[in-house]
């Protein structure tokens, strides 16, 4: 089963973290990253940039337009990503567990099963 391990970012909780922290962040995201790749649940992970650099595209009438920066006006983004392959739910959620951003008030993981992939339906 294919899930999405989504982290959600607060720039405000960011930034409130010593330099330590977020040293620690990283080092906790480079382990979980290498734990993944060891046990063949890995898929794909990425990271996105600030939504200041993002643009929405809406069509309106026919054509295209484009604004910059982020849709909503939010606290919270979506700052990166993990696509696992994974036996079921729990083994989902154990994972996500792990993130070290699960453990950062402020700061959110969520797990959601992939529906479609490819051209067909997941199971």
């Amino acid at each position: 089963m294919k899930f999405v391990i989504n982290l959600h970012i607060n720039p405000a909780v960011l930034d409130a973290l010593t330099d330590e922290e977020k040293a620690a962040i990283g080092q906790g995201h480079g382990a979980f990253l290498e734990g993944l790749k060891a046990s063949g649940e890995l898929i794909l992970t990425q990271a996105l940039v600030d939504p200041s650099q993002a643009a929405v595209v809406r069509v309106r009438g026919g054509q295209p337009v484009v604004t910059d920066g982020p849709f909503l006006e939010a606290k919270e983004y979506v700052g990166g990503f993990y696509l696992v392959d994974v036996e079921d739910k729990a083994r989902a959620l154990e994972l996500a567990a792990q993130i070290p951003d699960a453990a950062i008030d402020g700061l959110g993981v969520e797990v959601r099963q992939v529906m479609f992939s490819d051209g067909q339906l997941e199971a």
